[in-house]
């Protein structure tokens, strides 16, 4: 018997118990889908981690002064200084992308009819590169801003929008601070929401760190941002930002420089237990649905043993019907995976007419797994019962009722 015989014997097999075969392929079909949305949901956490983490700044390095419990003008002299930019900059040079300095105090402004303490941020024209700050209306801050201790402004989204009820109605506006008239040049975000665990807040206002100086007590640049130019670069960088505060100011003096590899491991062992998880829950329905394809083709051998006594009795040989029994297996499997790479396809594919500005990337090497797991599995659960079809003893298959 070839293979196209074969294979026309098992497709009217299966066709004669339409609803046997469909209920048995059912278990491959939600096994499959669940490889494809694991993969799925596995890439796409991950890159969107990666990319929350990368809109707080890629290639972050953060440093400051730890002063403990003492007071700031006991340690005055060890805050990280305008000048210590500079040096870090100077230092590090090509290795880096920018680094920027971030002072922050308060000033009073009338908001809802009532004097209310808004954060006042000061920085440089980096600060916006190096945060991933999203530039809504307006232009940012420039280098002549801070050469030239420009009394500008920039607000952020929230408050502009409280203060003048529109992000491009506030550019041009002016806004007393520290008793002076600031021009409002522009409003922003941040492109990822912190939540106020950064410096910025929904009421912030950025100025120019030159500018802001001369209305703070002390000179604390907290923190110091460093962006690497290359991911592999942040850990020595890390070290090096440490060395180059440290030997700007007394021995002894506490800094803390630190980076965001720690949450991104994190974050990425978050996302491989819940890997982990999906595949076992995965794996168990597929070992669930090889079991139901092997108990229903035992029980198909059963009701078809006096046709395969015939089929013997005729020169049938035993590999002629294991190869019969082997492919209804297969058959059942990679019609079922079939039917669930097209429904694990399908969900991710559909998410976008549902929820609006996201798109889900489907692994095309989870598809290709899914296919292979489909066949393997109609081999290795459909072994048994073709087998034991095969091993049947003709005369006694005669005689079966």
């Amino acid at each position: 018997m070839n293979f196209r015989e074969a294979l026309r014997f098992s497709v009217q097999a299966l066709l004669s118990n339409k609803i046997r075969t469909a209920l048995t392929a059912l278990g491959l079909l939600i096994g499959n889908a669940s490889v494809i949305l694991v993969v799925t949901i596995s890439l796409t956490s991950r890159e969107f981690i990666l990319e929350q983490i990368s809109g707080v700044g890629s290639n972050l390095i953060t440093a400051y002064f730890d002063s403990g419990n003492r007071e700031a003008s006991q340690v005055a002299g060890d805050y990280v200084k305008i000048a210590d930019v500079e040096a870090v900059k100077t230092a590090l040079g090509p290795r880096i992308k920018a680094a920027t300095g971030v002072m922050s105090d308060f000033a009073s402004i009338v908001l809802d009819g009532r004097l209310r303490d808004v954060k006042v941020i000061g920085s440089d024209e980096e600060y916006a590169k190096v945060r991933n700050l999203v530039q809504l209306s307006g232009r940012p801050l420039e280098a002549s801003d801070v050469q030239l201790r420009q009394r500008v402004a920039l607000l952020t989204e929230w408050l502009a929008n409280k203060l003048y009820g529109a992000q491009q109605a506030a550019v041009g506006q002016t806004l007393k601070l520290y008793g002076l008239q600031f021009t409002i040049i522009g409003t922003f975000k941040e492109r990822t929401d912190t939540f106020g665990l950064s410096e910025l807040s929904r009421e912030s206002i950025l100025i120019p760190v030159t500018v802001l100086r001369y209305f703070t007590p002390y000179e604390r640049i907290d923190p110091l941002y460093v962006q690497a130019v290359r991911l592999e670069e942040v850990e020595p960088l890390t070290e090096q930002v440490r060395l180059i505060l440290e030997s700007r100011h007394r021995p002894g003096a506490n800094y803390y420089v630190g980076n965001l590899t720690g949450i991104l491991q994190a974050a990425k062992n978050i996302a491989l237990v819940l890997t982990i998880v999906l595949i076992l829950i995965a794996a168990i329905a597929l070992i669930i649905s090889g079991i139901g394809i092997m108990n229903i083709m035992l029980v198909t051998v059963t009701e078809r043993t006096r046709e395969i006594g015939i089929r013997m009795s005729i020169g049938a040989r035993r590999r002629d019907i294991l190869a019969q029994f082997l492919l209804e297996a297969v058959l059942i499997s990679l019609g079922g995976g079939l039917l669930g790479v097209l429904v694990g396809v399908a969900i991710p594919l559909s998410v976008p007419f549902f929820v609006e500005g996201i798109r889900i990337e489907v692994s095309k090497l989870s598809i290709v797994i899914a296919f292979i797991i489909s066949f393997a599995e109609g081999l290795v659960f459909g072994l048994l019962p073709a087998n034991r079809a095969a091993r049947l003893n003709p005369t006694e298959a005669l005689r079966y009722e």
